[in-house]
């Protein structure tokens, strides 16, 4: 059965555009996903990545004409600037990572209702109240935002150093049990394509 890790920040707008067609394409070619959220500005810093507000104002205007466009080619809705960005995204990963080891749940879901609450609804993903009602819409017991804290902390970390050694630098990243990268919302059609043995 082909797999995919999922290498993620809950924070990150291209993860957020990327909406749930990871989920789709894994489940029309059968595969396993592992979601793994770490820390987006960490990675930028250990793979010389700039974190946006760091890059030059011509880089930032090309970002923000090419975050409009992405969403309206995904039908999602945006805002460019959202009332909480940036904001803590650690609560809402160890949330997911909760998840992650409790099943029963959508992990895509909860990730997109993430990412929507953000970029969409002007709601913080560091708040309590937000993540347990994402964890509500996903599926999952609304209490695993208060379990596993400890053990989600580590992990995050630990999705951190995997990352750096297998060769992520950005976010959305898939990398395939073939080791095959792909990196950015934009390239979900190349993995498709990759898994029908098409690329």
């Amino acid at each position: 059965m082909p797999h995919i890790d999922y290498f993620f920040a809950t924070i990150s707008p291209y993860t957020y555009l990327a909406g749930t067609r990871l989920e789709e394409i894994a489940a029309r070619h059968g595969c396993t996903v592992t979601y793994k959220p770490l820390d987006i500005i960490a990675l930028f810093a250990r793979t010389g990545g700039t974190p946006p507000a760091e890059r030059h104002p011509s880089r930032q205007e090309y970002r923000a004409q090419e975050l409009r466009r992405q969403a309206a080619k995904a039908g999602l809705p945006f805002n460019i600037k959202p009332a909480h960005w940036p904001t803590n995204p650690a609560p809402a990963a160890y949330a997911l990572i909760a998840a992650q080891k409790a099943g029963g749940g959508d992990l895509g879901a909860l990730q997109h209702a993430y990412g929507r609450s953000c970029w969409a609804d002007d709601r913080d993903i560091a708040d309590d109240a937000v993540i347990r009602a994402c964890l509500t819409e996903a599926g999952f017991d609304p209490a695993l935002a208060d379990s596993g804290l400890l053990a989600g902390a580590e992990e995050y970390v630990a999705n951190l150093e995997e990352a750096v050694t297998r060769g992520a630098f950005g976010a959305p990243f898939y990398i395939t049990d073939t080791d095959e990268w792909f990196w950015g919302q934009d390239r979900l059609d190349d993995l498709d394509l990759h898994l029908s043995g098409k690329l």
